[in-house]
């Protein structure tokens, strides 16, 4: 899914725990983890809610997180932010952030 400054409400307002992926289409880190993101969306479908958002697209997003540099990967649960990671990251260490937030 992809989050715009137009659809966080909406997703912010989700019972379902958020994991957005700040990244930006030049970002050679970002194209890296962009399997690993897709294939973990897929896994946990239903369970936690997966996006991702160009930070040249959704400035309003990006600010309000304080996202400076990418790829920067935030989880959010109740509306918190509760982790985060910045940079490249095996697939197996994202997946033990997304089992922390169930």
């Amino acid at each position: 899914m992809i989050v715009t400054d137009n659809n966080k409400q909406d997703l912010l307002a989700s019972e379902l725990p958020l994991v957005i992926d700040f990244h930006a289409t030049w970002c050679c880190p970002c194209r890296q983890i962009a399997p690993s993101i897709a294939e973990l969306a897929e896994e946990y479908d239903g369970r936690i809610l997966v996006g991702k958002c160009d930070i040249e697209e959704a400035t309003e997003l990006t600010d309000k997180y304080g996202i400076r540099n990418v790829p920067t990967v935030i989880f959010i649960k109740n509306g918190e932010i509760v982790d985060k990671f910045v940079g490249s990251m095996p697939k197996a260490a994202i997946k033990e952030k997304f089992e922390k937030l169930l």
